[in-house]
């Protein structure tokens, strides 16, 4: 398996809240595709939904052994609090953040950055297939 993954996770909800799904798309650094998961978590927030997709992709990462993981998302609010730039207002995002350091915690070398949405291409359409199959 590769040791430097990149994994691109988008979360959404059709309403705020509404129902809502997640996706997870890992490729090597030159960009083949690896894995891909997606799957519906019921009626939820935006960005409960995006927390989701990042743990979603850091159980991805594990399954595929990599030793370097690149998180890549368009949610600004996530990529923020989880580097601990931006602080977590919303009370019941807290449990969210402290899963997703958890898990990170046992990763090797990692980092999240943030696109703008249509730089994380297949990662939505994987999530707007789960709504629409669901």
């Amino acid at each position: 398996m590769p040791k430097s993954v990149v994994v691109n996770v988008d979360g959404g909800s059709r309403g705020n809240p509404g129902p809502a799904a997640v996706a997870a798309v890992a490729t090597d650094p030159k960009g083949e595709v690896l894995a891909e998961r997606s799957e519906t978590i019921g009626v939820t927030t935006n960005n409960v939904a995006e927390y989701r997709a990042l743990l979603l992709g850091i159980a991805l990462a594990k399954e595929l052994e990599a030793e370097e993981v690149e998180f890549v998302g368009d949610s600004m609010l996530i990529v923020e609090q989880v580097r601990g730039n931006w602080k977590v207002k919303q009370e019941h995002l807290r449990p969210l953040l402290a899963k997703a350091r958890d898990a990170l915690a046992d990763l090797g070398d990692w980092s999240i950055r943030h696109v703008k949405r249509g730089e994380n291409e297949r990662a939505d359409e994987l999530l707007n297939q789960a709504l629409d199959e669901a």
